[in-house]
Parts: structure tokens; sequence; C-alpha cells
């Protein structure tokens, strides 16, 4: 609170105020409004008094600015009463103090250095916290070590089938079957079961949390790969697959917002986007697995063991996943969405350094799900109408699906799972060809970090392959940092808090989707058109994308929930104007004619840095608030 606005108590009933805030634990400050509308009597209200007034307050609110921050609906004093009331409710009345001091930096969480209800160490806390964003505790650390493995699992899983697509089809005699298609099939089943299996996550995670999801999914990976294996025939081989989605799918849509509603905001949107860093780690680890075990010889009467162990390697990490998941704690948002808050703030509390952070977070957290519940975003209506049928839903819909699709179609899964044939068709030995798919693997991981931008070419490849591996590796040292980790941060972005699961269920449906369309595909379309007519048309593909995302996809980096809803909120023909001007405006500029900049569309955008930083809004893109 500003320091010009808190006056010292005079009068003898002030006095009194003072003393019994004082014996209470925190002092609340005061200004004219809180003298005004709250006094000592009001702050005693019982519970259900103060409920309703609260549900009156949230109900005149405008529903963006609701969102943005609830707790600036109410005075410090009734947000302080109201935290202490949460606190009793869950039972931890022995923190109501707590509570309600962390409610207070969580109205104003840019102005707790003037908050005269906070010890020196308190803020010296807060200041730690602000200054050194990754001096976390030991449990989050867990925590993003269990999520980096599950998304390795998860590349691996899809990564697999790369080595061992150069044996199986000549031993089950479907090389050269319906024109390639069948080898397609069994490439792809995974990511169109993906599809389908997607929209499991809600119910999955509804049960079982997000912990459970995770482990549920790593055991049916594992069995799914062993299933692989060991199979005598492709139609098992297909019906192993197809089950394997079911292993990937609900895994890759609640491992993020694992992520995202475990950390910290000041790095949410960094460790949101590890899933596809880790992911690309895991696609190396399966195509390390290929090489080593391209020369394994068959024994003891089993026909192409080589392949087998291919296949059944991504059986091994998902062991060290389930061995990690239950020491990790349980997202905090979840145990909130049930209901348990004592057990939301425990969890809470292993993620954040001191017990001011955790009350903070959590409080917060449980306040933007009364929020939705006042706005009627939680009762009886179906989500997935939600997204179609509310224009700025709909928006974001088409923003993440874009994303998802453009990050199919760009051509790189193709490199992914057919690499190996890929070089082995430009005249590669099979040995060769696996070696330069792992080089493309490693390669795809490191230059998903800014710290890399190239890796060490493999002399051990042919010449006449050369010119291809290095327009593949180009092409990854492109995709890497820009469309490989983009997207699931995009679209975890995007959506409101209500149809946030749905939305994310439908993004990654959208995903798998067309990842199943290009592993269909590719084979026909090589045998078709070769390599460099199939690469020509996805680089058409990007071609078009690049004209596409520049006038009609928006931003959403570093935006409040309130300029999300603004940003959505406008059309695509607006958008797609207001971005021709500014492509004009440019393009005088560097041909040195004089131009007007065009006026800025959003409101944020008219802000400086500094105006930003004193809306005081908490978490700037509440992936998982």
């Amino acid at each position: 609170m500003p320091a010009n606005n808190m006056r010292r108590p005079s009068t003898p009933d002030r006095e009194a105020k003072k003393e019994a805030e004082t014996e209470s634990g925190v002092h609340v400050a005061t200004n004219d409004r809180d003298d005004a509308e709250v006094s000592d009597k009001d702050s005693s209200l019982n519970e259900k008094d103060n409920e309703k007034q609260g549900d009156r307050k949230l109900s005149e609110q405008d529903p963006n600015a609701l969102l943005a921050n609830p707790l600036k609906a109410f005075s410090r004093v009734e947000v302080a009463e109201r935290a202490r009331a949460w606190a009793d409710e869950a039972g931890l009345g022995e923190d109501r103090e707590l509570f309600a001091r962390a409610a207070l930096v969580a109205q104003n969480p840019t102005r707790w250095d003037e908050m005269p209800e906070l010890s020196q160490e308190e803020k010296d806390a807060l200041t730690f916290e602000r200054d050194h964003p990754y001096r976390q505790p030991k449990a989050l650390w867990l925590l993003v070590l269990t999520v980096s493995l599950s998304a390795a699992v998860q590349g691996m899983d899809q990564s697999a089938i790369n080595g061992s697509l150069l044996f199986f089809p000549e031993q089950f005699g479907i090389a050269d079957r319906y024109d390639g298609w069948l080898t397609g099939i069994i490439s792809a089943a995974p990511y169109f079961s993906c599809a389908v299996f997607s929209f499991l996550s809600s119910p999955l995670n509804y049960y079982f949390g997000r912990r459970g999801t995770i482990a549920i999914t790593c055991v049916i990976a594992m069995v799914t790969c062993i299933w692989a294996a060991v199979v005598p025939s492709w139609e098992l081989l297909l019906a192993s697959r197809v089950v394997l989605g079911l292993g990937i799918s609900p895994k890759s849509a609640t491992t993020p917002l694992y992520a995202g509603e475990c950390a910290p905001a000041k790095i949410r949107g960094l460790l949101g986007m590890q899933w596809q860093t880790w992911t690309a780690f895991g696609i190396a680890l399966g195509q390390a697995a290929s090489l080593a075990f391209y020369g394994v010889p068959d024994s003891r009467g089993i026909e192409g063991l080589n392949w087998r162990l291919m296949l059944g390697a991504p059986a091994v990490p998902p062991l060290a996943v389930l061995a990690l998941v239950y020491l990790s704690p349980e997202s905090p948002r979840w145990y909130l969405g049930k209901g348990r808050k004592a057990e939301a703030f425990r969890s809470m509390r292993r993620l954040r350094n001191t017990p001011l952070e955790a009350a903070r977070d959590i409080y917060y957290a449980n306040e933007l799900l009364e929020a939705e519940k006042h706005l009627g975003a939680n009762k009886q209506r179906n989500a997935l109408l939600e997204l179609a049928s509310v224009p700025r839903n709909r928006r974001a819909v088409e923003g993440a699906s874009f994303v998802m699709f453009m990050q199919q179609f760009c051509g790189i899964n193709v490199i992914s799972y057919f690499s190996s044939q890929i070089f082995v068709d430009a005249g590669a030995t099979p040995r060769n060809a696996l070696v330069a798919s792992f080089g493309w693997g490693v390669l795809n991981w490191l230059a998903a970090a800014p710290a890399f931008i190239s890796i060490d070419k493999f002399g051990r490849s042919p010449g006449r392959i050369g010119g291809v591996a290095v327009g593949i590796y180009l092409h990854c040292l492109a995709y890497s940092p820009t469309a490989g980790p983009v997207p699931f941060t995009y679209s975890a972005e995007s959506f409101p808090l209500y149809v946030r699961e749905s939305g994310m269920a439908w993004a990654v449906s959208v995903c798998w989707f067309f990842n199943g369309v290009l592993s269909l595909t590719w084979p026909s379309m090589q045998r078709n058109l070769g390599s460099t007519g199939a690469f020509a048309f996805y680089a058409g593909c990007n071609g078009v994308a690049f004209v596409v995302a520049y006038f009609f996809l928006k931003e959403t980096k570093g935006l409040t929930l309130e300029e999300l809803d603004s940003v959505f909120g406008v059309s695509n023909h607006d958008h797609a104007i207001y971005q021709a001007g500014k492509a004009s405006y440019y393009a005088s500029r560097l041909t040195g004619k004089r131009a007007s900049k065009p006026e800025p569309l959003y409101a944020h955008e008219k802000l400086s840095a500094e105006e930003r930083a004193a809306r005081g809004t908490l978490a700037p893109v509440a992936m998982g608030h």
C-alpha cells in the first residue's frame, strides 16, 4: 500500500483497534476506504456473512478484471479476514495470520516492501525470490526431473520405430504391400489413437491426479513396448502400437500442466517449455538404442532380435518415472479442485522456499478457482461447446490448433520417424543411416536450448549423403528452438481457466492427429514423389505457415489473464489488418519513405514496462493457476 495513504491512529477507538490487531499477529494498514467500509465489528463477521458479502462483491466485478486478480475486489481488511476464514475452514487455524499476510501480498505482489504487516525476514525472503528465481527447493527440482523423464519416455516411444523400420517390414513381408501404406499405418497407429485418447486426460486426472495419470500411462507404455518386442506378426505389432497411444496421449496433456501448476510464476514458462526439450532428448535416446542394437544377431530361434530390442528399449525409462513420481508432491491445484485444502497447502509448502510464499500461492490459486465459480464457469456446461461457441475461446482454439498443426506439417517428424530410410535411400548403409539419425536426434535435443547452437558432424557418414545430412540438420536447428517447444506453451497459455483442460486436450488431439497423418502418408509420398519432392511439399507448407502466423497468430508472451482475454477478443480480420499496417510501416522505413506508425491495437501495447509492473498482477501468464 502506498506510504502516503497510511495514517497513524490517533483517536482512542483507533488505538484500541491497533492493539487488537497487534495481539492477533497482523496489523492491516487502513486508509479512508477501509475506515469507512470496514469497522472492528465488520472484521469479526461470522463466516457465512463474510461469504455472502464476498459473493456480492465478486458478482459486481468485471469478469476480465476478476480473473486478472480477484483479490482486487476487496479492501485490505476484507482480504485479510477472508484469508483467516479460509484457513480456519481448511483446518489450518494455526496458520490463519500467515494466510492473512500472504493474502495481502497476493493482492499487491509488487508492493510488499511497503507492507508493515510483514516482518523483515519475510520481506528479505520475497526479495530473494524475486532476485533468484532459480533458487528453489529440492522438491521442485525433483518434480522437474520427474517431468523431464516423463517427456523422455514419450520421446523414446516415438522414435523407437525409426531404426526398426529397416528390418521388420522385410521380416513380415509387408515392405512393398499396398505401395507402402501398410508400413505407414503401423508407424502412424499410436498417433491416431492419441488423437482419440487425449480426451481421456480429464477423467484420468479427475480420479487419479496428475501423478496418478503419469504413473498409469507410464505402465501402459512400458507394457506395450514389451508387447511390440515379442509379436510374431505385423497384425499384433499394429495392435500394440494402437494401445501405445493410450500410454502417450494423456501423459502429453498432463505433464506440461503438472509442471505449470507447481512451478513459481517467474519460471513457469521456461519449465513448461522443458516438455518439448526432453521429449527431444528421448527421441535421441531411442535413436541411440537403434544404433546400439543394430548389430545384434538372432539367437535361440529369435528372428529379428535387433529390431525387437529397438522396440523394447523404451520399456526401461518408465521404471525411473514410476520410482520418482510419488516422491514428488501432487499438484496443489488438483488438491484444491478436490476440496482438500490442507493437503494443497502442504504440497505447496514443499514447492516453495518459505511458508509465506506457499500460503500466498495456494490462497491466490483458491481465489481464482472461486472467481471461476462466481462467473458461472463451473456450472453444468459442456466445455467443448464453450470452446466452439464463445468467440474468445474459439480464437484460442484456432491459434492453438494452428501451432499444433504446423509443429507436424513443418516436416520435422518425418525425419524423427523415417530418417534411417531417408538416408538409406540417399545411398547410406543401414549402419551409417542410423549414425546420421542419431546425430540428428542429439542435435534436435541440444538445439532446443539457447546455449547450444551446433553439434559435431558425424564424419563416418558417406560423402554422398553429406548434402542430405546438412539439409536435415539445418532444418532441425530452425525447428528445435521455435516450432518445437512453442506450441505446447502457447496452447497452455491461450485458454481461459475454466476450459483450459479441455482446450489443452483439444490442442493435443490436433497435434497427434496430424502426427498420424504425417506418419501414414510419408512412405507413399516418398515412393511416388521421391524424398526431394516430398520435402518440397513440406517446404511449401512452411511458406504458407509463415504468412498465416504473421497475419493471424496472436502473441501471448507475458500477458495477464485480462490481457489475454483482450487479445483473443479481437477478431482475426481486425488483427490481420493491424499486422498488414505494421508490415507496410516497416517496409516504408526500410525503403527510406516516411510513414505513420499504426496505432496500437491492444491496450497492453500502449503501456511501458513500469506501468505494467505497477498493475500488480501476481502471475503474468497463469498456466498453473
